[in-house]
Parts: C-alpha cells; sequence; structure tokens
C-alpha cells in the first residue's frame, strides 16, 4: 500500500508518527477494519495488536515504534474503536481474528513481521503465531494472557475478594442473590442481553472492577453503584469480552501452552508488571517455561496497564532490542 497513495485518506508528514496509510479494510463476513500504517517503507515491519478484546488502538500505541526504523501496522479488531459494524460480534472469533492479520500482511507485501501485543493483544499474538510460525520474525508481548477462563475467575472470583473485599461485595451487588454462586457467568448473561436495562448497569460494574484490577495504584477502589444507570456512553470493551470469554476465546483448552513448541525458532520478549492483578508473573513464568526462546522482563512496582510506571519504557526498549535481533538473524 503506497504512503498517501489516496489523497481522501493522506495526512501530513509534519508529525513523524502520523499514518503513512490509513483506511477501512473490507475483510468479509460484512467486517471493515480500520487499518493504518506508520514509520516509513522499508522499515522493519511489525504489527500492533491491541487489547481488550474490543478496546481499539489509540494514537499513543504508534508512538511506541521509532518512526525511523519500523514500518508498523496498526489496526482495529472487528467491532473495536474505528473498525465497521462497531460492536458487531458476529463472525467474530479468534481464528477470523487470525485470518484478518494474514489479510493484512498480505496487503502490506510483508514476508514475514514482529508482532507485538498486550494482555488480549499477547493473545492474539499467540494464537497468530502458532497459526503461521513461518510469518512471525519475533514476539514481543506485554501482560501474557493464555485465553483462559481459569485466568478470568483468579482475578476476579480469587484475586479481588483477597485485595479489594469492599470491591468485590459491590461487584456482586450489581447480581441477584441467585446469581452470585457463578458471578462471572451470570454476568456474561447480562452483558450480552439486548435489554439495556440489563446489560447497561452490567456492562458498566464489570468495565469499572477491571480497570481498578489493571492499575497498580488506582485512583478509586468502588464502584460508583449510583452511576450504574446512567444514559452517558456504556463502555465497548465489556461487550466484547462477556462474548469472547463466555465463549472460551475460541481456543481449545490450554491450547496456548499445548502449541507454544510451534514457536521454538521465533525470539520473544515478554515484559511483565510484578503486581499484575489480571495477567500475574506466573503466567509469563509458564509461558516462558514452554517457550525457551522467550525472555521475561520484569518492570518492578507496575501492574497490569501500558501506562503503569515503567512499563512503557520497558515495551518500548523491547521492541527496539528485538528488532536488532531480526536484523541480526537477517
Amino acid at each position: 500500500m503506497a504512503p498517501d497513495a489516496d489523497a481522501g485518506t493522506s495526512i501530513k508528514r509534519a508529525d513523524p508518527f502520523a499514518p503513512l496509510t490509513s483506511e477501512q479494510f473490507a475483510v468479509g463476513d460484512g467486517h471493515d477494519i480500520h487499518v493504518e500504517s506508520v514509520g516509513r517503507a522499508g522499515g522493519v515491519p511489525a504489527v500492533y495488536l491491541h487489547g481488550g478484546p474490543g478496546s481499539g488502538c489509540q494514537p499513543d500505541h504508534r508512538r511506541l515504534f521509532d518512526p525511523e526504523r519500523f514500518h508498523a501496522v496498526l489496526f482495529d479488531q472487528r467491532g473495536a474503536g474505528r473498525s465497521r459494524p462497531r460492536g458487531s460480534r458476529d463472525a467474530n472469533t479468534l481464528p477470523h481474528l487470525v485470518a484478518d492479520m494474514e489479510l493484512i500482511r498480505g496487503k502490506f507485501g510483508f514476508e514475514r513481521w514482529m508482532i507485538v501485543g498486550g494482555s488480549w493483544g499477547a493473545t492474539l499474538a499467540l494464537a497468530y503465531a502458532q497459526a503461521h510460525p513461518e510469518r512471525v520474525a519475533g514476539i514481543v508481548l506485554r501482560a501474557a494472557f493464555l485465553g483462559t477462563i481459569a485466568e478470568i475467575e483468579t482475578a476476579f472470583l480469587n484475586v479481588l475478594p483477597r485485595l479489594y473485599p469492599d470491591l468485590y461485595d459491590d461487584f456482586l451487588s450489581v447480581l441477584a442473590e441467585t446469581e452470585r454462586a457463578q458471578p462471572l457467568q451470570a454476568y456474561f448473561r447480562r452483558i450480552l442481553d439486548p435489554d439495556a436495562a440489563v446489560h447497561g448497569p452490567a456492562a458498566r460494574a464489570w468495565g469499572e472492577t477491571e480497570r481498578i484490577l489493571s492499575e497498580h495504584a488506582p485512583s478509586r477502589t468502588r464502584i460508583d453503584l449510583s452511576a450504574l444507570h446512567s444514559s452517558r456512553n456504556l463502555p465497548a470493551t465489556p461487550f466484547m469480552e462477556a462474548h469472547y470469554f463466555s465463549s472460551g476465546c475460541f481456543l481449545q483448552p490450554n491450547q496456548l501452552i499445548r502449541d507454544a513448541g510451534k514457536l521454538k525458532d521465533i525470539p520473544g520478549i515478554i515484559v511483565q508488571g510484578r503486581y499484575d492483578l489480571l495477567c500475574p508473573p506466573a503466567k509469563s513464568h509458564a509461558l516462558a517455561a514452554v517457550w525457551p526462546a522467550a525472555e521475561i522482563r520484569v518492570a518492578e512496582g507496575a501492574g497490569h496497564t501500558l501506562y503503569d510506571p515503567g512499563v512503557r519504557d520497558a515495551v518500548m526498549k523491547a521492541i527496539t532490542d528485538m528488532a536488532s535481533k531480526i536484523n541480526k538473524q537477517d
């Protein structure tokens, strides 16, 4: 895709992090995904995978890549961000996202590329790399999420009541007494319910709880129960998360660990927050144990989010270091 090939989507390059290209790309099944590229043509090919699922890429994600060194692609996954139809969960599974990545890689003419992703983006990165190892030059992950319901249960049903018991009480209070024996399944049912009076409060409570768990030092540690029925815009991510998590992320049990042998020839760097409550260090350790080519770099004093202290800088350094490894291989 030539830079500024379409006058309708071209953007002035006064900002070195401004997109080279930006477009809606039809991938089939009625989905048009938003795809942009940054850096320079001929740079180290890379792709950035956002989290969620369902959150979408942000302008700051472009700045993770040195524009003089990389030719990086960022895209909003099906139903997320600027992709259309917005929020659509039809024909939206992990295999669909993996197939979309192959279409994007082919569109840009990359033989191989570096895969960068955090949290859910790490799940997609691993699934893609195991499906197409010959297309992956290297992998940089932040907060390895292996796509299992056990990880969600640990975070919301074990860590949450131990570290934030008042927040856990808030979380359960959204549900009827009869639903509290299996709260995650109840939340997923409520969030996916078509009735706004049902899904609205559940989506807000889920999103706020997850946000608090993601930060090492959150500014607030309780759900504002009075705001759950607000008419303001609903967060998008809980709906896509409920869709994926209630279906086991469309993975076979323990698939990403079971198939880690397919990564044996791919170098990896995993950036791990020491106090990540959603994707704890034990998961990165378990992944590295079956992927010897991977190195773990711990961000001390940090939790889950990219913007906890030290995490963003560690990710940028990992991306730069991985580019040097790739150049030596080539």
